[in-house]
């Protein structure tokens, strides 16, 4: 596996709300070390709706050595809200680019959950019910189309604009024709309900013959959230959306065993780079104590606040604003692993050309 990442978020703004309220570029700036240097990671997908911070995060992660998934990510918008918000996208990564960074562009995200237009319903939560309802079926049947129409009219806005390789991160609903793009970018999360079919699915997607790269897989914080997948943070809500339920149970193994099952699955069907979901859940701070947030969150990193309970005296990160979870310290040594292994092989390459030579 080529590329080893994270999905890190600078805030998204599905519902109108923010999934991180606070951004601190001096907290980017750090939070990259880290990702570089304690995670072993090789790559970043910088995600968000506001362009200027993904743009401040990828200076700093560019400047640690890692390739930079430049990845705009808009809530709520219509198409001709997007397109230029796409070119602007692209004009930043491409600065980026010149000024020596590896980049590539992912244009967008999910647009048929996430943007308006594709499901009934204005906001996330609206078109979620639309999932959930009797009306799935007919609603579902003409994303596919709507999708690869607007697909197509980014791709030919921003290839004279962005002068590196082009992805866009899908869910199965989109029904992405991959012809336009160099990169088969795929939001590919295990549960019950595909479990079956899950290695099946994504040798369909690398039968297209390009790159494939999984942008996000991951599950949450309690028992059992490895059978919802991405589904999982909304499973975790209570009726009036706070979170978490009452009955979960926290239980931070359940990510390393999720982690334990997909990793060898995309390192054996050949996935070029790979995005675990994610960093850090800044919006669901972690509790030790009543209701816990964290149980939501797909982040291999509890985000702490004055609320959390954690003593300073136990932080590993006392400059930063979270700590790490067992899937922390698990992703680290499974990255560390597959950096040794392809350095191995490597110097075995070179050791056999130049043996061959000599004889």
């Amino acid at each position: 596996m080529r590329g080893k990442g994270i999905h890190y978020d600078t805030g998204t703004f599905p519902n109108g709300d923010t999934s991180r309220p606070v951004f601190d570029p001096r907290d980017a700036e750090r939070e990259m070390r880290v990702i570089a240097e304690d995670l072993h990671c090789t790559a970043v997908r910088i995600t968000g709706g506001d362009l200027d911070r993904i743009e401040t995060a990828a200076r700093p992660a560019a400047a640690a050595g890692l390739e930079v998934w430049f990845s705009p990510f808009p809530c709520e918008m219509t198409d001709e809200e997007m397109l230029p918000y796409f070119v602007d996208s692209a004009e930043r990564a491409e600065r980026l680019r010149r000024d020596g960074a590896e980049v590539r562009l992912v244009t967008g995200c999910e647009f048929s959950v996430f943007a308006r237009g594709y499901l009934p319903g204005d906001t996330l939560d609206d078109r979620t019910a639309v999932l959930a309802g009797p009306d799935r079926e007919a609603a579902v049947k003409v994303i596919p189309d709507k999708v690869n129409a607007f697909l197509g009219e980014v791709v030919t806005a921003v290839r004279p604009v962005f002068g590196g390789p082009l992805s866009y991160a899908s869910n199965p609903l989109d029904g992405v024709d991959w012809g336009p793009f160099d990169i088969v970018g795929l939001n590919h999360f295990r549960s019950l309900r595909n479990a079956a079919t899950y290695r099946d699915d994504l040798r369909k997607e690398m039968a297209h013959g390009k790159p494939v790269a999984i942008l996000e897989a991951g599950c949450c914080t309690y028992r059992g959230a490895g059978d919802h997948g991405g589904a999982g943070w909304y499973l975790a809500r209570q009726p009036d959306g706070t979170v978490p339920r009452p009955d979960l149970v926290r239980d931070e193994e359940e990510q390393v065993r999720y982690l334990d099952a997909l990793l060898p699955v995309f390192e054996e069907e050949g996935v070029d780079s790979l995005f675990w979901f994610s960093l850090a859940g800044y919006s669901t701070p972690y509790r030790a104590t009543g209701p816990d947030p964290d149980l939501a969150s797909y982040g291999i990193t509890k985000v702490l606040d004055a609320d959390s309970g954690v003593p300073a005296s136990e932080r590993a990160y006392p400059d930063l604003p979270w700590e790490p979870k067992a899937a922390f310290h698990a992703l680290a040594d499974r990255y560390r692993a597959l950096g040794r292994q392809a350095a191995i092989t490597g110097r075995g390459g070179q050791r056999t050309a130049t043996t061959g030579a000599g004889r």
